[in-house]
């Protein structure tokens, strides 16, 4: 039964975690305790196609930042107007990696407590 679990949260959820990280949530999924399980249903993970589209549409003033939890980046976009473009333009690559990793981190919070 838990493998099934574990295998179902890594179908719906595979998307909000890089390629790589997988294994490694598999495993820890796997030894995860029911109380957990019920936390982690609650997670609403940040979803990376979304965060490319408020990147190309309101980058230059951070709410890409803000929107993924990285308010002091996201004030400093505002404040700057994206870097003057340039650093608007670099997010457009980095941010949906950026969600990921957001994503990650809010995971093995869970995980680790």
């Amino acid at each position: 039964m838990e493998a099934r679990k574990v295998e179902m949260f890594i179908m719906t959820n595979n998307k909000f975690f890089e390629a790589s990280q997988i294994p490694t949530i598999q495993s820890a999924l796997e030894n995860l305790e029911d109380e957990k399980w019920m936390q982690l249903q609650a997670i609403q993970f940040k979803d990376p196609t979304t965060s490319i589209i408020v990147s190309i549409l309101g980058g230059s003033l951070g709410i890409d930042r803000f929107m993924i939890g990285d308010t002091g980046l996201g004030i400093g976009k505002l404040l700057t107007c994206g870097g003057f473009g340039i650093w608007s333009i670099v997010d457009l690559f980095l941010i949906m990696g950026a969600t990921r990793e957001k994503n990650m981190a809010k995971l093995q919070q869970l995980i680790t407590f």
